[in-house]
């Protein structure tokens, strides 16, 4: 590895960070390891301050794993109703919590290989858990992916590409850290053209 093109990464990422709000997005401040993975899994294709409301809502209607287990599929979805793709996610979560409460004892696997066979749950999505966990994992979603390829961090379209790049450049230490600090910035400057010009001027810096 290139310690000048590893060191510029890491200014970038720094400069990336200040420049975004400190949104609270749609896997943090949970308080069971449940609900992190159930409102990740939410989230996908959906604005985090929708999926934290619903996800609020949720978990306030079903407290623990075992009644959210026990909620019939349209009971959820009625929850769901504001939510992108509400029937397939509302499918998902009762299958999901069945298989957590049956098969795990109501604890969540923090294996990735497992994590990925629950319905619902991506590469992504388990990766962006595993991190919340405090492992040294990073998700790949479409700020990530986008941010990457533009500072050149990355040159490919494939997530697992992607993520491969990406861990290869930064220290392991780090890898957590990036996916909340690139979908804050993304988040933050929704425009796509204030997006590329502030992502310009940080190359331009660095």
């Amino acid at each position: 590895m290139d310690n000048k093109r590893r060191a510029k990464a890491l200014k970038q990422l720094k400069m990336l960070k200040l420049s975004s709000s400190k949104m609270r997005l749609a896997a943090e401040q949970w308080d069971k390891p449940w609900k992190i993975l159930i409102a990740t899994a939410m989230s996908a294709q959906s604005r985090d301050e929708i999926t934290i409301k619903i996800a609020t809502a949720l978990f306030k209607e079903y407290p623990s794993l075992r009644k959210l287990a026990n909620a019939k599929y349209i009971e959820i979805l009625f929850v769901l109703k504001s939510l992108n793709y509400n029937k397939t996610k509302a499918t998902n979560i009762t299958k999901c919590a069945k298989i957590l409460v049956n098969d795990y004892g109501c604890k969540v696997p923090l294996n990735f290989e497992d994590l990925i066979m629950l319905p619902g749950v991506g590469r992504k999505t388990a990766n962006v858990f595993l991190s919340e966990m405090g492992l040294d994992t990073i998700g790949i979603d479409t700020h990530v992916a986008y941010i990457s390829n533009k500072l050149g961090w990355a040159k490919s379209k494939s997530s697992e590409k992607i993520e491969s790049s990406l861990k290869h450049l930064f220290p392991k230490r780090y890898w957590k850290k990036i996916n909340p600090i690139l979908v804050r910035f993304g988040k933050t400057y929704t425009s796509r053209k204030k997006k590329d010009k502030l992502l310009g001027k940080i190359l331009a810096v660095c």
